[in-house]
């Protein structure tokens, strides 16, 4: 048997065989000659470019004097990054001479143009390297094959990110440490979809974090209650269960807040059932000692008390018969008998423990056996326990695998599934299959094979099973469902009709939100805010309940923004944002109650669109300031796809504001970067930021900074940018910029690599069809799924080949 670490060693050493190789020199040469009419001008690169970028000089490694236009498609690679700084504005550097914007746009024109025919005679779709899962991956594919939800970050690492997005195939190596955390999830999850006899008792805690206590926690809690949480708790067997609540305690002396004088009830629901209603507190009524240190050895009242406060959350307990499967559990004080606020706070829930299954059986039927037990043997024989133990196995990998599985594919499994029998029973034999298909690589990962004879260097298409593949991990961040996965058998995927109708039929599915979520979280970095920690003295409303509800406004909005097919310049334009009562106070308005999450229109225009969410204000701030360098440097990666260079070693801190004479953020940043190496970046980044400092450090509006008012007025590309909406325009004014950052980032994240100069026309191409529908989102997942890129692949060179293949 083939130890895993020797198998992954196998795979990797595949996986670099396949992403290694260029295009031979003699192919590329070929492809880059034109005629002499369709050759580019000089006049341009010779007037402007070359004294810097020459032979003696080599500035930023770069000698356009000794490139050819003749042959665009031998230097596509330099070519592209003139067209990129041309566009961006970045060349030539501000001091220096520049031509008019119309000689700008006419030389990067016909230079596309030529770039964009030597691709066409030569396309290159690039090749995305074998990888495994990552952690959402994964998860989704447990719960889509057997209707198991789980928790990742209890079974695996986080991943590293790649270009942005932690998809990308880079960075998805295995190791055999790794494979063993596969393998010991893929024992916990066969046991907890089968509802194995094997699951043990075990205590699983969840903890508050810092939340508010006064308000409703979520959507999931129940209506008239504050405080708590509300978790998905999976009940591996019907049995006994314990739950344990324990209360948030006073940090100077580790007694529980608010119970001394006032009675406050606790609610514990299962699937909003109520199953107990504890009362607590309000039995010493007085004064609320809750500031005391100690408490006198003779004050025999005040030691009950102090007792009481210690020790009150331990009768806090329930013991319940539960059936298994996932079920929502619920804690949270009601609202039914409001009481005046004591003076040591209100009491608050801190840790939920679930232990259990005592005296466990096996569950009759839950979802995920539902899933995996599609027949059931007709008779005690082995001949029919095995006939259906290879249906069930059969269906199984043939999803797992994400294609037809052959007799080498099941029998292995069966040869498990007999030991499992022979050790207890039938379902037994059927959990250790599952086991061991879930430790698989066949099933951990993503392999595309090369076809027979393929040539080196070649270019071709990837097969229907693989291009389903492709599609459901980019829109469903999991494996195909039997619809997609029927058609891909049938070879009638990559029919240009059907693919646009499954991709129209994926974007309507509630699992396509799951793409939203995660391309929008990491394409603007909003996911950074769960370790954004503001100064609690400067911001004391900023807290996990508010954090919550800043991701989710801007989850919600994009959400809207792909599902209704708007535009994407509506990013920034939109008037529209979906608020509850915290985020609504938090952008001061009051006329909005309750915790719910609804569409509201905004009444004025400094908050429209993504760049008034306080999640990215946020995230492009410092603990106790805002600042410009973030937000700027935020605005040209994420939105105009022009990111500046790593600031340089040991630049000083900025100066902090001087409360006896107050200075602005602006007088402040023009002292730091008066040094010539930080202004030829700054010039750049600072006034992005500066067009934002109307918004504090977690996203609030401002008119002042530390007592000095705030002059947010700057001049981008010639023009006065006075407000939010001028900014919001100037952006958009600026070619297309804007579409192609969101072009090229969407491609990087649906590919599972970075996007490289080889792939400028085809993001030029769908920029182009974009404009011909109003830059609708399903336009842009259509022309990115029907590409050359996410259909083909290249095929490595000989010598890129040879030198993998070395040990």
């Amino acid at each position: 048997m083939v130890k895993p670490s020797s198998l992954i060693t196998i795979l990797l050493a595949g996986a670099v065989l396949a992403g290694v190789g260029h295009l031979p020199r003699a192919r590329l040469a070929a492809a880059g000659a034109q005629s002499a009419a369709d050759v580019p001008s000089r006049e341009l690169l010779d007037r402007y470019c070359v004294t810097c970028h020459n032979e003696r000089l080599q500035t930023a490694g770069l000698m356009l004097d000794r490139v050819d236009l003749a042959q665009v498609g031998v230097n596509a690679e330099v070519l592209e990054k003139v067209v990129h700084k041309l566009r961006s504005g970045q060349m030539p550097p501000e001091g220096r001479p520049r031509p008019d914007e119309a000689v700008v746009d006419a030389f990067a024109t016909s230079l596309e143009t030529a770039l964009d025919r030597a691709a066409a005679d030569r396309p290159n779709p690039g090749r995305v390297a074998s990888r495994r899962l990552n952690r959402l991956e994964y998860v989704n594919a447990i719960e889509d094959l057997l209707g198991l939800e789980v928790n990742g970050e209890e079974l695996l690492p986080s991943d590293m990110a790649g270009f942005g997005f932690d998809n990308n195939a880079d960075v998805l190596s295995i190791t055999p440490a790794l494979m063993a955390r596969y393998i010991t999830a893929a024992t916990k999850i066969s046991r907890a979809a089968i509802g194995s006899p094997d699951n043990r008792p075990v205590m699983q805690v969840y903890q508050v974090g810092f939340e508010r206590r006064d308000v409703r926690a979520g959507e999931e809690m129940p209506f008239a209650t504050h405080g708590g949480l509300a978790v998905r708790h999976h009940f591996p067997l019907d049995g006994n269960y314990i739950f344990a609540i324990r209360l948030k305690r006073n940090d100077t002396i580790e007694t529980i807040d608010g119970i001394a004088e006032n009675e406050h009830q606790i609610e514990v629901r299962l699937d909003h059932a109520l199953v107990k209603r504890f009362t607590i507190g309000g039995k010493f009524p007085g004064p609320d000692p809750g500031q005391l240190i100690a408490v006198p050895e003779d004050d025999a009242a005040g030691q009950r008390l102090h007792e009481y406060r210690m020790t009150a959350d331990h009768e806090l307990e329930i013991h319940l018969g539960v059936k298994a499967g996932t079920r929502l559990v619920s804690v949270a004080f009601t609202d039914s008998a409001p009481s005046p606020h004591s003076s040591g706070g209100l009491p608050g829930i801190d840790k939920l423990f679930v232990s259990g299954p005592f005296d466990g059986t096996v569950p009759a039927d839950t979802p995920s056996r539902g899933r995996i037990f599609t027949c059931r043997p007709s008779s005690a024989s082995a001949q029919d326990e095995e006939h259906c133990a290879r249906e069930i196995i059969t269906a199984l990998a043939r999803r797992a695998f994400r294609r037809p599985v052959t007799v080498d594919d099941v029998e292995p499994l069966l040869g498990i599934y007999r030991e499992g029998r022979r050790d207890r029973d039938f379902e037994a034999g059927i959990e250790r299959a599952l086991e061991a298909l879930l430790s698989m690589p066949t099933f951990l990962m993503r392999v595309e094979r090369q076809p027979v004879d393929t040539r080196p260097g070649a270019v071709y298409r990837i097969s229907d099973l693989e291009l389903a593949s492709r599609l459901s991990f980019f829109l469903w961040k999991s494996i195909p469902d039997d619809e997609l996965l029927g058609i891909a058998e049938r070879g009638a995927l990559s029919a240009p009709a059907t693919l646009a109708l499954q991709v129209r039929r994926m974007l309507a599915d509630r699992r396509s939100t799951r793409f939203m979520d995660d391309f929008v979280g990491q394409w603007l970095q909003m996911r950074n805010i769960f370790s954004q920690d503001p100064d609690g003295a400067l911001f004391a409303g900023f807290n996990d309940t508010l954090r919550s509800a800043m991701v989710r406004e801007t989850e919600l909005f994009f959400r809207s923004q792909v599902q209704e097919d708007r535009p994407i310049r509506e990013l920034l334009r939109a008037d529209y944002t979906f608020l509850n009562e915290q985020l609504a106070r938090h952008y001061d308005i009051d006329d909005l109650y309750g915790s719910h999450f609804r569409r509201v229109t905004w009444t004025d225009d400094r908050r429209h669109g993504l760049l008034g969410h306080a999640s990215l204000l946020t995230v492009t701030s410092y603990a106790n300031r805002t600042s410009v360098v973030l937000r700027g440097k935020w605005v040209l990666e994420n939105l105009l796809g022009a990111p500046p260079p790593p600031p340089p070693p040991n630049v000083p801190p900025l100066a902090e504001n001087d409360r006896r004479q107050p200075t602005s953020l602006r007088e402040r940043m023009e002292q730091h970067r008066a040094s010539p190496v930080c202004a030829s970046c700054h010039a750049r980044m600072d006034p992005l930021g500066f067009a934002l400092e109307h918004f504090d450090a977690i996203g609030r509006w401002r008119e002042t900074d530390g007592g000095a008012e705030i002059d947010a007025t700057i001049t981008w590309k010639g023009e006065t940018v006075d407000s939010p909406r001028a900014f919001r325009e100037a952006l958009l004014a600026s070619g297309d910029e804007f579409i192609r950052t969101v072009t090229e980032k969407l491609m990087t994240y649906a590919l599972g690599r970075g996007v490289d100069y080889y792939d400028a026309p085809t993001v030029r191409r769908i920029v182009r069809d974009l404009a011909r529908d109003e830059y609708r989102w399903s336009s842009l997942v259509l022309g990115i799924v029907a590409s050359d890129a996410f259909q083909m692949r290249r095929a490595p060179d000989d010598d890129a080949a040879q030198v993998a293949a070395q040990p």
